[in-house]
């Protein structure tokens, strides 16, 4: 894969990645919602377009943010999941769900945060290990569930 980036600013290079409105979308389904399936991320309440979903995926894998896999019990189904360079991604969605939480309740009256900020303010480290840990323990569950 070939790497464009517009710059040499680290912050601007991160949003060449990262910084479009569904590949963030796509890391938190996974994370969060556990789809980790094509057809489960595209029947998500998000709405992302079947084309969109696959370019993004694509790019998210030349990135190296997550990797396709088959089911080890049905080889026609493709498992997509973060890699460690995705993982690392959780302090993001954290910090972009505390500040939705701090500037966007005023504006987006259906805007569903609850009981997780106060957790999060609480022990955001922990927040953040606990979430990763429970994603991995999943992921193995079901990429090796005969162990």
């Amino acid at each position: 894969m070939e790497y464009n980036f517009r710059c040499t600013c680290p912050i601007t290079s991160a949003l060449d990645v990262v910084g479009d409105r569904w590949i963030l979308v796509i890391v938190k389904l996974m994370l969060l919602e556990g789809r980790y399936t094509f057809n489960t991320m595209k029947e998500s309440d998000e709405g992302i377009a079947t084309n969109i979903l696959t370019a993004k995926l694509k790019l998210m894998e030349g990135y190296e943010l997550i990797r396709k896999e088959k089911l080890p019990n049905n080889k026609k189904t493709n498992i997509y999941s973060l890699t460690d360079r995705g993982l690392s991604l959780t302090p993001l969605i954290i910090e972009l769900t505390l500040w939705s939480d701090a500037h966007l309740k005023d504006v987006h009256d259906t805007l569903k945060i609850g009981n997780e900020v106060e957790l999060i303010n609480h022990d955001r480290e922990g927040v953040i290990a606990a979430i990763k840990s429970q994603y991995l323990a999943k992921m193995k569950d079901i990429l090796n569930p005969d162990t």
